[in-house]
Parts: structure tokens; sequence; C-alpha cells
């Protein structure tokens, strides 16, 4: 029976997807019904959202340093919470670019990536909720391969938006700063990916 104070790593793991998982949801939403007007609100409130994942993450770090008996390895701990840390960090410098280039419209196709990040980081989410019961899990498998599989389609996806950027656009300014911000937004599929990839580890080493 699990002491009633006892701090559940894997449960922590699952906050800090949430807080990646609500990133990208603000993201999409900004970019779908885009004004410049509206946009440093939403940079204020993904902000909120990152600085209560970092606090979440050195809570379990501070827990960490004084855990005798961890349920997976110290360093699986660390790594992995950087990681999902990342993602939400990977989620706001998107917004942050835009709004340093001080873009006033987006392209279609930078939607389709963002939906894809959403797509990314519910899948995760879902694995990380099934990551406690990782050598008895059904599903957890079938989810690290969904993230990885969302992945391949940010990359082919960043492929055709690139290339079709530089075949359609001749202002060297716009080619650099939607260049820039495609590169942030694959980013966040491989932010995503790095998560799914220490999971995986975390059952190799574990079964």
């Amino acid at each position: 029976m699990a002491r009633k104070n006892e701090y559940n790593y894997f449960e922590a793991f699952v906050n800090l997807s949430k807080f990646s998982l609500q990133s990208a949801e603000i993201l999409n939403n900004t970019l779908r019904n885009f004004s410049t007007k509206y946009l440093s609100d939403r940079i204020k409130e993904m902000h909120e959202i990152e600085h209560s994942a970092d606090q979440a993450k050195h809570e379990m770090v501070n827990r960490l340093l004084k855990e005798f008996l961890p349920p997976i390895e110290r360093e699986d701990i660390i790594s992995l919470s950087q990681k999902i840390d990342d993602v939400t960090d990977a989620v706001e410098d998107v917004l942050l670019r835009i709004d340093m280039f001080n873009v006033q419209s987006i392209r279609p196709e930078i939607l389709e990536f963002t939906q894809l990040i959403v797509n990314c980081c519910q899948a995760l989410h879902l694995a990380l909720k099934e990551f406690e019961n990782f050598k008895k899990s059904t599903t957890l498998h079938s989810q690290i391969v969904k993230v990885n599989s969302l992945e391949e389609e940010g990359d082919k996806l960043y492929t055709t938006t690139i290339k079709k950027l530089y075949q359609n656009c001749k202002d060297p300014i716009e080619l650099m700063i939607w260049t820039e911000i495609l590169n942030r937004l694959e980013k966040c599929c491989d932010a995503c990916e790095a998560v799914a990839d220490d999971i995986h580890s975390v059952m190799m080493k574990n079964s």
C-alpha cells in the first residue's frame, strides 16, 4: 500500500504533459483566430503555463533529492521531466517568434502544423497516463508509436511547406521569418518524440 504522503512521480509526469498540451492548444487557437490586438494576452497566458510547468518540474527534482528509493532510476526521472518541460518551452517559443517578427497574418499551412502539435501532445499525454503501469499496459506502446508517427508526419509537412514557401515567396524578409517559425514548429514535434523515446527507454531497461 502506498504511503499517504508519498509523491507519485508518474502522476507528476502526467501533470507536466498537461501543461504541454494546454500550451499547444493555446498556440493552435491563437493562430486560428489570429489578431495582433490579443497576442500579448495570449503570450502572457502561455507564459503563466510555462511558469507553472517549471515550478512543477522543480518540485519533482526537490522531491527526488530526498527520495530514498525512486520508482525508476533518478537520471531517468530528471531526463523525462526536463524533456516534457522542453515541449512546453518549444511551443511557447513559436508564439514568441510570431510576436518578435511582428507577424500580421498567418499562412494557412502553419495551421496544419499547429494542429499536428496538438495531436502530438495529446498522444504524449495519453502515453504518460499509461506510463505508471508500463509493465502491464496494453496501450502504452501504441501511443509511443503514434507520437513517433506524428513526428514523421511533421518532418514531411516541414519539407513540403518549406519547398512551397521558397517556390512562391520572393520577399527575403518573409522567407527568413517563416523559415524560422517553421523551424520552431518542427522542434515542437521533435521535442514530443524525445519524450516518447525516453519512455520507451525506461520500458526497455525495466522489462
